[in-house]
């Protein structure tokens, strides 16, 4: 069994508008994933340095980043990150460019667990629906033009409220979703914008929305988690 799990950590901003790193792995802690992509990791201006600090995850975490090497002090890419066990492998990892007004972009990662190499894509979509739907595309035809096709999860803030439209009808088309229930507002969980979304090749046998008294003061989205085996 393999857990991944999706958390919009807001910068480390929580709900009583602290910032506080060490409440993010706290929460990350708590869900206890293997595989853990999070999006907000970075700081929006300047070097665009990590909000979790390199000694942080090593001192207080069982995780390690998957480094994509394009900012020196960013834990990911667009602020989208990819955490995976320290005992696991990173087989290969790229940067998927996506069309937007503003800087977007998707992470992928193959990551061996066990006797499995899992493919995870993170990502955080458009506000606009017209752009989403571009950038579900072109994740979409990245992942098709692979050279190597394997057991892929697809995770994210989507900012997609409606499941019968927009472009998660797109993801729909060849992606199972993880039926994890809705994630944000954390203090009031109503809208069902993170989502997990898996392959033909992946079981999903259980799922939810973490919802513990430190993930609801952490960000305003509460983590999402699905528990995957290989079909």
């Amino acid at each position: 069994m393999i857990r991944v799990a999706s958390y919009n950590m807001r910068k480390a901003i929580g709900t009583d508008r602290r910032r506080n790193p060490e409440r993010i792995l706290e929460v990350l802690r708590e869900v206890n994933a293997d595989v853990i992509a999070l999006q907000e990791a970075d700081r929006r201006f300047g070097a665009r340095a990590a909000v979790i600090t390199p000694h942080l995850l090593e001192e207080h975490s069982d995780w390690k980043p998957v480094t994509f090497g394009v900012r020196v002090n960013s834990m990911g890419w667009h602020g989208n990150a990819l955490l995976v066990r320290k005992d696991s492998q990173i087989v290969d990892c790229e940067l998927i460019h996506l069309p937007a007004l503003e800087p977007r972009g998707a992470v992928m990662a193959d990551v061996r667990i066990g006797a499995t190499i899992l493919r995870v894509i993170g990502m955080h979509l458009d506000l606009s629906g017209l752009w989403r739907r571009r950038q579900a595309a072109a994740i979409l035809a990245h992942v098709s033009a692979s050279t190597h096709q394997r057991p892929t999860v697809m995770m994210g803030d989507l900012n997609e409220w409606t499941r019968a439209a927009g472009c998660l009808r797109d993801f729909s088309r060849d992606f199972a979703f993880a039926e994890t229930g809705p994630s944000f507002h954390a203090r009031r969980p109503v809208g069902r914008l993170d989502r997990i979304m898996v392959s033909e090749q992946l079981t999903i046998v259980e799922c939810g929305v973490h919802q513990s008294a430190a993930a609801r003061k952490a960000s305003d989205h509460l983590p999402i988690w699905a528990d995957l085996r290989p079909a």
